[in-house]
């Protein structure tokens, strides 16, 4: 400001220019001590709107779990209710999204190398492919050991921790299992005599089916269940070592029309994560997801009750011919071809194995 306009003159008539200054000043220093106060304002309700407001939803984590069996057949089964589960035990923070059917383009074997290598999150795949990556996974399939769902069940809860560690070696966290009803044989024409079974090319789960029909001088191969149809559609087979649940009989049913009630095995079927995918979760959630998995496993058990005579009504009204006690001396010619696949089978595995087998077969 000029001297001219300073607070130290005191007597006369102040210059019009001073006052004109004098009055940009005021109202220049009225700007400010309003955007002032505007900004503190502007800042508080900021601060409590963001207070107010609800935080932001984070996304949910997604994992596909793949099977090779139809959403109908039990495995199928067991992906959706472990999905209902998890949803319901995290709140939503996990989603399992099944893909099943071999929708992925992977086979049982295939997936287990799949989930390994952390192309997918889950697998639900059937023990009895896995034996090239481990004989242990053949135990609930070895033929005519358990003779129920019960002993089935005993069997698995002795062996439990071998499984949990043979996929902690691969990567990965066994989550629930899957028992299948006991496997029989679908063929195109009634195996009702020893000559009868010889003349079957029969399509086998695992080597050591495929082994077992072979001494009985039957054409047999390993063959995945989801490129079996094309194989007995042109007569590469006409019979097939399975239980044919849900959506798989309805399968197979077009092309063979009888099924003998041999009680081979109930082979189970495994649900397993990436430990890098289960390493990624927090406690609580690990937590939830195990007991998901656990109900899972139960709820399965549980299912298998009234399974066959469900899935027995189900063949008999489209046509399957349901042979529930077959000739004596075909069951005697298996059941001595099934003993030696079990000693040969017993040498293949650690003494831990070989314990859980030789304990389980005392009891009964």
């Amino acid at each position: 400001m000029p001297s001219s306009c300073s607070g130290g003159e005191r007597r006369g008539a102040v210059p019009a220019d001073c006052l004109l200054i004098r009055s940009s000043l005021m109202t220049l220093s009225i700007l400010r001590a309003a955007g002032l106060a505007f900004l503190v304002a502007g800042g508080l309700n900021a601060a409590a709107f963001a207070q107010s407001a609800p935080p932001a939803k984070s996304e949910p984590v997604v994992w596909e779990l793949i099977d090779e069996y139809p959403a109908s057949a039990i495995p199928g089964q067991a992906d959706a209710t472990f999905a209902a589960a998890v949803e319901k035990a995290t709140g939503g923070k996990l989603v399992i999204q099944p893909i099943p059917d071999a929708k992925s383009g992977l086979r049982s074997r295939e997936q287990l190398k799949a989930v390994s290598e952390g192309r997918f999150a889950m697998a639900d795949s059937f023990g009895g492919a896995l034996a090239e990556d481990s004989p242990l996974f053949l135990l609930s399939s070895l033929p005519f050991l358990t003779a129920s769902a019960d002993e089935a069940r005993q069997l698995y809860v002795a062996a439990r921790p071998l499984y949990e560690a043979e996929f902690a070696r691969r990567g990965q966290k066994l989550l629930f299992v899957t028992p299948w009803p006991p496997s029989g044989i679908w063929s195109a024409e009634a195996v009702s005599s020893p000559a009868a079974l010889k003349a079957l090319k029969i399509r086998t789960y695992d080597q050591t089916g495929a082994e077992l029909f072979a001494a009985t001088s039957t054409r047999a191969a390993v063959v995945s269940f989801s490129d079996l149809m094309p194989k007995l559609k042109t007569g590469e087979f006409n019979a097939v070592l399975s239980s044919g649940d849900g959506g798989a009989g309805r399968e197979l049913w077009v092309h063979v029309r009888h099924f003998s009630q041999i009680t081979y095995a109930v082979p189970l079927s495994f649900g397993t994560v990436s430990l890098t995918a289960w390493n990624a979760l927090d406690p609580q959630t690990q937590a939830a997801v195990l007991r998901a998995g656990e109900e899972t496993t139960q709820a399965q058990w549980k299912a298998m009750e009234g399974r066959v005579a469900a899935n027995y009504q189900r063949m008999r009204e489209n046509g399957v011919v349901i042979d529930e006690a077959p000739p004596a001396a075909v069951m005697d010619l298996l059941r001595t071809a099934a003993s030696k696949s079990i000693v040969r089978w017993r040498t293949t595995v650690t003494p831990e194995a070989a314990a859980v087998l030789d304990t389980f077969a005392a009891t009964r």
